[in-house]
């Protein structure tokens, strides 16, 4: 069910729950800077902004390991576009357990213009939203802990260029996970063992030296989610 929230400076309907950390929220525009309340009850780690109301937009792309001051960064879910600097989208402002800061761009906040944001906080056992560096090696890539067995996960090259990479363990059973999707385009499903990924019981570990998930020295951020049914206290499948 939907409420309204207040508490920010532009009024919200949100759609929350806190025991997932997953908020979905609309909101009017109006061209100044503001407040957004969310309901999460948890300060958001990442952040997906899509103006509705009119064609064009990009979906704006906020991550708390995206830099050393993420507030004034952003990415695009549909774009292979390197993290770059936009101090207006989110108005220098990191979120609080509360809401979300947005400015005056047309991306997160033009006047009359409808929004929806879907807002993410990591849950022990079940989700994590975090970043690594790649080292280059398609036999002993870059293992990365979560804390869960990964059933989903997307990861995405912040540094430079690449495509956002789409893994699950419906589509690929067993290790390697080698079918591949991405957001920023309309391809198909591709498979490829040389763009793999292996998932493991408390995290995943690249099998890959492409740049898009695996570089040297290259820098990325992820969202991973476990279909553990209970959470924290989960079985890992």
């Amino acid at each position: 069910t939907t409420s309204s929230n207040t508490v920010g400076t532009i009024t919200s309907t949100v759609q929350t729950s806190t025991e997932a950390g997953f908020s979905i929220v609309t909101y009017t525009g109006n061209g100044s800077n503001g407040t957004i309340g969310h309901s999460l009850g948890k300060i958001p780690q990442m952040m997906i902004v899509k103006k509705r109301n009119a064609s064009g937009g990009s979906w704006i792309v906020y991550h708390h390991e995206m830099g050393t001051s993420p507030e004034d960064l952003r990415m695009f879910l549909d774009s292979s576009d390197a993290s770059g600097t936009s101090t207006a989208n989110f108005n220098s402002t990191a979120p609080t357990s509360t809401v979300f800061s947005v400015g005056n761009t047309t991306a997160t906040n033009g006047s009359s213009n409808t929004y929806v944001a879907y807002l993410f906080a990591g849950i022990d056992g079940y989700s994590k939203f975090g970043s690594y560096t790649g080292n280059g090696s398609s036999t002993n890539g870059t293992y990365v802990f979560t804390g869960f067995s990964v059933s989903w996960l997307m990861v995405k090259r912040t540094n430079s260029t690449g495509s956002w990479s789409i893994y699950d363990n419906k589509r690929n059973l067993f290790n390697l996970r080698d079918k591949r999707l991405v957001s920023n385009l309309n391809n198909a499903e591709a498979t490829t063992t040389a763009q793999s990924v292996n998932f493991l019981s408390n995290g995943f570990k690249l099998m890959s030296s492409n740049t898009d998930q695996n570089g040297s020295g290259s820098t990325y951020i992820y969202m991973a989610f476990s279909d553990g049914g209970n959470f924290k206290f989960g079985n890992s499948l």
